[in-house]
C-alpha cells in the first residue's frame, strides 16, 4: 500500500508540475501537500522552488511569501532554500475537529511579476486520542419478559481522531446474558448494541453490571470504558410514542441565551408509573450538551450559549423519551442556524510599503486580501479608497487587491498621504472595516534653488575696512534634506580683467558677501558679478543671480587748487586798475575735488585781506571782485587769503594766497551780455567734478592763447614802466597786523576776459592768469548809473558803493 501511495504521490506531483506550467502565465496554480500532525516545528513539507520550477534564488528575487486563509502562520517559507516548513506543531483535532480530511488552504504570493499560487496542506491524523464515553455509567432498564435476541442500542464512544484512528470496535466483559453487536448508521458511524442472549428472571437477579470497552484502530490501539448498569423491570408492554419522528426548526445566530429552540412531545398509553415520561439527550456530543438544554418534564429545548453560524451551521439532536416502565422512544431535532450580518469584513495585509519616491512611475504599495465570515448577501463585499488621491485600487484573484500609485508624485505639493481602505459588506445593516495607511513621499532633487531676487544692489562706502560684510544673497530650495541644502559661490566674471577674487568673497553656507579690501570710489565706482546657488542633490541643481555693488563716495579728498598754483618759486601778482568799478573781476580761483556729489560741491570764502571791504569772493565760482571803488588812499599792494571748502561731512578745505597790485591807466574788459552767460551755464554738464575739470582745462588753454596775444599787444603799446615793473613782483611776506577777516558769497553773471602777464625780475618767465579786464563789447566803456557811485549787488548779500 505504501509503495502504491508513493507511486501515486509521484504521479500526482508530475501531473501537478505539468498543470502548473500550463497555467502559470494566467497568474495562479494549485498544489496539494500533506504532513502528519504533531510534527515538530520546522519539519520539511516540500521544496517549493523545485515544485514550481523556479531557480534557487528566484523565490528571494520575487519576494515570495506564504499567506494562510485563517491569517495564521502555520507554514514557513525558507526563501534561501525554497523549502516549505512547518511553523508550529499542527494539531489536527484543534484545526479541523471531526472533519476528515483536515485541509489547510494557503496561497504563495510572488512579486515582480505579481503571481498567486494556491495550495492546500492535508494534516494526516495520528492516534493520539483515546475513545471517551460521555457518561461513565449508563443505566439500562430491561423488562424481564424481554425476548431473547432483543438488541438495546447503547451510546457510542467519542474519539477526536478520525479515520482508522477513530472507534472501530466495542466489547463487553464475559457474561451469561448479553453480547455486543456492532451496527452502522447511514452516516457511516458504528454504534454498539447490547443483545440479549438468554431470558432474564427478575426474581433471580434484579440488577447486572457490565463493562463496555471501545477500541480504536490505531497502532497500538487505544481504548475507553463505561459501566452499563442493568436494572430488570417488571413488564411494561407500551413504549412512548413521539408526535414526530423528525422535528425541524430554525434559529438566528443572534438568538439570546434561554431562547426556546424547539419542544418535543411523546405519549404513552400505559398508566401509572409506566406512563410517566422523561426526556433526555441521546448520544449527544459535548458540543450539543454545551449548546442546548432539554427540560426532562416538558421536552422544551432552550439555548445555553449563543449560536455562531460561522462555526456551526446546523445541529442534529437526538432526543430520547423513557416511560416509568423503562421503555423508550427516540426522535431527531434538526436545528438550522440562520446567518445574520454580525461579522464585519476583514482586511488581511500581505505586503506594505509606506514610502515611495516622488519620481517613481506606477508603484505597488500594498497587497491585501479581504474576507467576510458571513454568507450570502452578508458575505458579499466591496472595497474602495478616497476619490481625491493619486492612487489606484486594482482587484486581483481570490479577493486580493493591489494598491498602487497612478504615476509620479510631487513631494513639494504633498509630502504625505493618508489612505483609508474601506471594505463594506452588502448585509443589512451594512458593516464596514477601515484600514488606514500613511504613505510618505520621499524627495528627489527636482527643484533648483531659487534666489529671493533676480538681482541684488549693494551699497558700500569707500575706505571700508577689509572683510566688511556688505550684504547677503539668499536662495531657497523646495526640496528636502540634502537636496535642499544650498551652497553659494562666486561665478567667473564676464570680463576677465575684473579682479573679482580680490574684491569680494562669499560665505558658501549663508550667502554673506564680504569686501576683501578697502574700496576707492575715485578708482572704482561700481562693479557687478554673478552669484551661483547649488544644492547638494545628485546631480546638483543650481541657479544664478546678478549682484551689483555701488561704491558710495566718502569725503576723503580735500579741494585742490588748479589756479593760482601754490608751488611756484615766485608768487603771481594780479593787476588791478585803479579806475575799476565795484564788481570788477580781479581774478578767479579755480579748484577741483576728487569726490562726488555734495562732497565735491565747493564754496569759496575770503578769510583775510590787506584792505577789509575792498575785495569779495563769490562763494560758488571763486571769482574775486572789487566790492567798492578804489581810491588814492588804497595801498598799491594787497594780499588775499581765500579758503576753498567742500560740502562733505566733515568738510575738507584748502587755502590759496593771492597778490593784487593796483595800477593806473589799465584798460577794462568788456562785459558779455547776460544771455551768453546763461546759455553757457545751461550747457554745462551736471557732474561737478567733470564741470570743474572741463572748465579748468578749457580756461587754462584759452587763457594761455589769449594771454600771449595780450602780452604782445601790451609790449607794442608801451605801457607805463612803473606798471610793468611792478607786475608779478610783489614779494611774499606776512600780512599787516591791521588786516581783518572778511567773508562773502557771490556768483558771476557775466563772462570775462583775462590778461596774461609775465613775471619780471626772475630767472624764468611764468604766466600769471586771471588778470581781469572789463569787456568792451560795443567798443565803448560800459554804461554807468546816473549815480556817481552806483551800487553793485551780488550774492555776498551786501552792496558795493
Amino acid at each position: 500500500m505504501e509503495v502504491g501511495r508513493l507511486r501515486f504521490s509521484r504521479q500526482r506531483q508530475v501531473l501537478f508540475l505539468f498543470l502548473f506550467w500550463g497555467v502559470s502565465l494566467a497568474g495562479s496554480g494549485f498544489g496539494r501537500y500533506s504532513v502528519t500532525e504533531e510534527t515538530e516545528r520546522g519539519s520539511f513539507v516540500v521544496n517549493l522552488a523545485k515544485d514550481l520550477g523556479l531557480g534557487d534564488r528566484e523565490l528571494v528575487a520575487r519576494g515570495a511569501r506564504v499567506v494562510s486563509d485563517d491569517n495564521k502562520q502555520h507554514l514557513l517559507l525558507d526563501s534561501q532554500t525554497g523549502d516549505l516548513l512547518t511553523n508550529e506543531k499542527l494539531d489536527r483535532e484543534k484545526l479541523c475537529g471531526p472533519t476528515e480530511p483536515c485541509m489547510l488552504y494557503f496561497q504563495i504570493l510572488m512579486d515582480n511579476p505579481f503571481q498567486i499560487y494556491r495550495a492546500e496542506l492535508r494534516v494526516r491524523d495520528i492516534n493520539d486520542h483515546s475513545p471517551v464515553f460521555q457518561d461513565k455509567e449508563t443505566l439500562l432498564k430491561i423488562l424481564e419478559n424481554t425476548a431473547e435476541g432483543t438488541a438495546f442500542q447503547l451510546e457510542r464512544a467519542q474519539d477526536s481522531d478520525g479515520g482508522l484512528n477513530g472507534v472501530q470496535n466495542y466489547t463487553i466483559n464475559p457474561n451469561s446474558f448479553f453480547h455486543i453487536k456492532i451496527s452502522d448508521s447511514d452516516e457511516g458511524i458504528i454504534y454498539p448494541e447490547l443483545v440479549l442472549d438468554r431470558a432474564l428472571d427478575r426474581e433471580k437477579q434484579q440488577e447486572l453490571s457490565l463493562i463496555l470497552t471501545a477500541l480504536d484502530g490505531g497502532s497500538p490501539p487505544r481504548s475507553g470504558t463505561t459501566t452499563i448498569h442493568i436494572v430488570i423491570l417488571d413488564i411494561n408492554d407500551n413504549a412512548p410514542q413521539f408526535s414526530q419522528a423528525i422535528y425541524e426548526t430554525q434559529a438566528p445566530e443572534n438568538s439570546p441565551v434561554g431562547s426556546l429552540i424547539a419542544k418535543v412531545s411523546a405519549a404513552d398509553v400505559d398508566s401509572g408509573v409506566n406512563a410517566d415520561i422523561s426526556y433526555s439527550f441521546f448520544d449527544a456530543s459535548e458540543d450539543i450538551r454545551t449548546t442546548f438544554h432539554i427540560n426532562p418534564i416538558s421536552g422544551e429545548i432552550v439555548l445555553r450559549v449563543l449560536l455562531d453560524y460561522e462555526l456551526v451551521k446546523s445541529y442534529k439532536i437526538n432526543i430520547q423519551a423513557i416511560d416509568g416502565g423503562g421503555l423508550s422512544a427516540r426522535c431527531t431535532v434538526l436545528v438550522e442556524v440562520l446567518d445574520t450580518n454580525d461579522n464585519p469584513p476583514e482586511l488581511i495585509m500581505s505586503s506594505l510599503s509606506n514610502c515611495v519616491a516622488e519620481n517613481s512611475p506606477e508603484t505597488v504599495l500594498a497587497v491585501f486580501r479581504i474576507k467576510d465570515r458571513d454568507s450570502g448577501e452578508n458575505g458579499k463585499m466591496i472595497c474602495f479608497i478616497q476619490d481625491n488621491l493619486p492612487f489606484l485600487l486594482k482587484p486581483s484573484l481570490e479577493n486580493f487587491y493591489i494598491l498602487m500609485t497612478e504615476g509620479a508624485l510631487d513631494r513639494e505639493s504633498q509630502a504625505e498621504y493618508n489612505i483609508t481602505i474601506t471594505v463594506t459588506d452588502m448585509g443589512t445593516p451594512r458593516l464596514k472595516t477601515e484600514h488606514n495607511i500613511t504613505v510618505l513621499v520621499s524627495d528627489v532633487n527636482d527643484n533648483a534653488p531659487t534666489f529671493t531676487q533676480a538681482s541684488y544692489t549693494l551699497r558700500v562706502s569707500e575706505n571700508n575696512s577689509p572683510a566688511l560684510h556688505i550684504g547677503t544673497v539668499s536662495a531657497t530650495d523646495t526640496d528636502a534634506g540634502a537636496n535642499a541644502q544650498v551652497t553659494y559661490s562666486l561665478l567667473p566674471p564676464a570680463d576677465p580683467h575684473v579682479p573679482l577674487a580680490s574684491l569680494v568673497s562669499i560665505n558658501a553656507d549663508n550667502g554673506h558677501l564680504f569686501a576683501l579690501r578697502s574700496l576707492d570710489y575715485e578708482a572704482l565706482r561700481a562693479f557687478e558679478f554673478r552669484v551661483g546657488a547649488a544644492d547638494r542633490g545628485s546631480p546638483p541643481l543650481s541657479s544664478q543671480a546678478l549682484v551689483r555693488v555701488l561704491v558710495e563716495d566718502d569725503n576723503d579728498n580735500a579741494p585742490f587748487v588748479l589756479y593760482p598754483l601754490q608751488n611756484t618759486s615766485a608768487p603771481c601778482t594780479e593787476l588791478l586798475p585803479r579806475a575799476a568799478e565795484p564788481g570788477y573781476l580781479v581774478t578767479k580761483v579755480v579748484a577741483v575735488d576728487g569726490d562726488a556729489g555734495q562732497n565735491a560741491w565747493l564754496s569759496y570764502q575770503l578769510l583775510k585781506a590787506t584792505e577789509p571791504g575792498l575785495f569779495g569772493v563769490w562763494a560758488h565760482n571763486g571769482e574775486v571782485r572789487t566790492a567798492r571803488p578804489l581810491s588814492e588812499r588804497d595801498a598799491a599792494r594787497h594780499r588775499l587769503l581765500v579758503l576753498v571748502k567742500d560740502n562733505g561731512e566733515p568738510p575738507l578745505s584748502a587755502s590759496v594766497t593771492l597778490h593784487v597790485l593796483l595800477v593806473d591807466g589799465f584798460s577794462q574788459p568788456h562785459l558779455p551780455p547776460p544771455e551768453a552767460e546763461a546759455e553757457a551755464a545751461a550747457a554745462a554738464p551736471a557732474d561737478p567734478l567733470t564741470v570743474y575739470l572741463v572748465v579748468a582745462l578749457a580756461s587754462v588753454s584759452s587763457l594761455f592763447l589769449f594771454s600771449v596775444l595780450v602780452f604782445v599787444a601790451v609790449r607794442l603799446c608801451g605801457r607805463g614802466g612803473a606798471a610793468r615793473a611792478g607786475r608779478c613782483s610783489v614779494p611774499e611776506g606776512p600780512f599787516p597786523s591791521h588786516l581783518v577777516d572778511v567773508s562773502g558769497t557771490g556768483t558771476l553773471s557775466h563772462s570775462y576776459q583775462y590778461e596774461v602777464r609775465l613775471t619780471g625780475g626772475t630767472g624764468t618767465n611764468e604766466f600769471k592768469f586771471l588778470k581781469p579786464i572789463l569787456p568792451n563789447i560795443q567798443g565803448q566803456a560800459p554804461e554807468r548809473n546816473s549815480d556817481e557811485n552806483p551800487p553793485f549787488r551780488n550774492s555776498f548779500g551786501f552792496n558795493f558803493k
